[in-house]
C-alpha cells in the first residue's frame, strides 16, 4: 500500500501539550491549530499522525521561540537547528559533521553538552542535559538523540545502523513506542544519553547538498516523524507482507509462513519470541492505515471499512474504537 503504515501515541502529544502549558503557551489553541481535538487528550488509546504531530510541534517551536520546548535548562531559538544544518551539509565526511554538531550546539546551547568519542572499532555519540530533571517526561531527551540519529543519516544518504541506544532514565512506561523510533537495543538508567555506533560511518561522505537540504528544512519536522518503524526480523518480514495485501484480507497466518518459507508454527512461535502476534501485528496495521484514512474526509467511513477487509462498517467501528477509544466518527470530527 502507498500509504503511511504509521500513528504517534497520544502520550506525545500530552508531554508537549504540558510543556506548553509551563511556558504558558495557549496549548488548546495550538491543538485546534494543528487539527487535532483537545477534548479527546485524555484518552490514553488515541493516536495521531505523523502529519498533526508534526505540525503541533512547529506551532510548539515557532511559538515558544525554542527548539527545546522550555525543557532546557536554557532557551534555544528558534531557527538554530537549520543554521547548524546549513553548516553541517558543508562537512566531507560523517566524522566531520558529527564533530560540527558537537562544537555548535557547545558553543551556543548551554542547556545540554555534546561529546563524540571512538573506542576501539565503536564511536559514542553522547548528550548530557545541564538540568535533566527539568525535562520530567524525558520528552526533549527523546527528540534530541532521535534527532542526533537521523539528521546524520539524512546526511550519508544512508540510515546509520546503531548498535545500541542509551538513557539516563528509568524504562518508561511509553518504551513499547520506542520500537517506532530506535532502531537498535536501549539501555536505561545509564550515565550519559549515547547514540553507539559502528565507527566505519564516520568516513562515510556527506552526499546531500544545499539544495536536498532547503527540501529538507521545508519538510521538517514531518520527514523525522514518518520514518519506518524498527522491528525485530520476523515482525518486519510479517508487516511487509501484510503492507503488500491491498485488502487486509487475502493473507493469512499460513500464507505468510508459506511466503516467508518457515511452517505457521515456526512463524508463530518467533513472533512469540518478539513479544508479538500475526492478530496484533494486523490490528496495529490496519489501525493506522484507519486513522491515515480517516485524516482524509472525502473517503466515507463504509468505504475505509472495505479498504480494510472489515465485514461490513459496524464490525469496523467496534474495531477502531476498541484500538482508540472512540468510534471513527468522532475521530474524524476531531
Amino acid at each position: 500500500m502507498s500509504i503511511e503504515h504509521h500513528s504517534i501515541s497520544v502520550h506525545f502529544v500530552q508531554t508537549l501539550v504540558r510543556a506548553m502549558e509551563q511556558s504558558d503557551i495557549d496549548a488548546r489553541q495550538a491543538m485546534l491549530d494543528a487539527g487535532m481535538n483537545p477534548e479527546l487528550l485524555q484518552l490514553p488509546q488515541l493516536r495521531v499522525t505523523p502529519e498533526q504531530f508534526s505540525r503541533l510541534i512547529l506551532l510548539a517551536w515557532q511559538r515558544m521561540d525554542d527548539e527545546f520546548l522550555g525543557l532546557g535548562s536554557r532557551p534555544c531559538r528558534y531557527g538554530v537547528f537549520s543554521l547548524m544544518a546549513r553548516q553541517a551539509i558543508n562537512c566531507k565526511s560523517l566524522k566531520s559533521a558529527l564533530y560540527h554538531i558537537t562544537r555548535f550546539y557547545n558553543l551556543i546551547a548551554d542547556a545540554l553538552t555534546l561529546s563524540l568519542e571512538v573506542h576501539g572499532e565503536d564511536a559514542y555519540f553522547d548528550m548530557r542535559l545541564t538540568s535533566p530533571e527539568q525535562d520530567m517526561d524525558h520528552a526533549l531527551c527523546e527528540l534530541l538523540m532521535m534527532l542526533w540519529h537521523r539528521f546524520p543519516s539524512w546526511l550519508i544518504g544512508q540510515k546509520i545502523q546503531l548498535k545500541e541506544i542509551w538513557f539516563t532514565y528509568p524504562e518508561p512506561e511509553h518504551s513499547s513506542e520506542y520500537r517506532l523510533i530506535y532502531p537498535c537495543p536501549i539501555r536505561y538508567n545509564q550515565p550519559v544519553n549515547r547514540l553507539v555506533l559502528d565507527r566505519k560511518y564516520l568516513q562515510a561522505p556527506v552526499v546531500q547538498t544545499k539544495q536536498t537540504l532547503l527540501a529538507y528544512l521545508q519538510s521538517s519536522p514531518l520527514n523525522w516523524f514518518k520514518r519506518q518503524a524498527y522491528y525485530p526480523v520476523f515482525t518486519r518480514k510479517v508487516v511487509r507482507c501484510l503492507e503488500k495485501d491491498e485488502g487486509f484480507v487475502s493473507l493469512n497466518m499460513e500464507q505468510i509462513a508459506a511466503e516467508l518459507n518457515v511452517t505457521s508454527r515456526t512463524l508463530r512461535r518467533k513472533l512469540t519470541e518478539e513479544k508479538t502476534s500475526f492478530q496484533q501485528l494486523k490490528d496495529g496495521i490496519r489501525r493506522d492505515a484507519a486513522i491515515h484514512y480517516l485524516s482524509q474526509p472525502g473517503i466515507p467511513v463504509a468505504e475505509i471499512s472495505r479498504r480494510l477487509g472489515f465485514s461490513e462498517p459496524a464490525a469496523f467501528t467496534r474495531a477502531f474504537k476498541q484500538w482508540t477509544g472512540v468510534p471513527p466518527a468522532v475521530y474524524r470530527q476531531s
